[in-house]
């Protein structure tokens, strides 16, 4: 379902950053604009807009850390702030320090080189796994190789994608090595705080 009425949805995302910004204290400054939706958008009306929002200052280096992580958490609150279908994530698009156009350019080089290795070794590689957004980018990047395909596995948070040689799915699926996920204190050993 598009946004129907894309100046309220605007104005409801302003006063959620407005809040954001104010009571975390953040140097950060953002603009609303509208734009048409992408071609490989998955919402089948080609009227809808998509909501960007661009967000930069002092502190915006923040939201792109560990993969931008705060980004897309900020962004999946607007989803949910505007009673968006995640299937409809497309609607909204919030940017930092231009993350995004640089973790598509990652995205199709990883592609590039996970094709490479399968094409080398005739085996399946499995990405870690990866929200719906990085998986679909990557299903579109290897829709124009040839020699190779995608598939999904797994469930939730844990799904990631599988290359497989061409016509050759019937092959084991490797086991995806999983991203670090180091929260407070962690300093690459056993995590936890050091006693002096």
């Amino acid at each position: 379902m598009p946004l129907a009425n894309l100046q309220q949805a605007a104005q409801q995302v302003a006063n959620f950053l407005n809040n954001v910004i104010r009571l975390g204290g953040l140097r950060l400054k953002y603009r609303i604009s509208a734009s048409a939706l992408p071609a490989d958008s998955l919402i089948d009306d080609s009227e809808a807009q998509v909501l960007n929002v661009e967000i930069a200052g002092p502190d915006a280096p923040m939201l792109t850390q560990r993969g931008g992580e705060l980004l897309r958490s900020l962004e999946h609150i607007a989803l949910q702030i505007l009673r968006l279908d995640p299937r409809e994530h497309d609607l909204v698009s919030f940017d930092a320090l231009n993350f995004k156009a640089l973790r598509a350019q990652e995205i199709q080089m990883a592609a590039e080189t996970a094709a490479n290795k399968v094409r080398e070794s005739g085996q399946p590689y499995a990405f870690p796994p990866s929200n719906s957004r990085e998986r679909r980018m990557l299903h579109l990047a290897f829709k124009d190789m040839e020699d190779v395909e995608s598939h999904s596995l797994g469930e939730g948070q844990e799904r990631y994608l599988v290359v497989y040689p061409k016509g050759k799915t019937h092959l084991p699926a490797p086991t995806p090595t999983m991203p670090s996920r180091g929260g407070y204190g962690d300093r690459g050993g056993r995590g936890g705080f050091r006693r002096r």
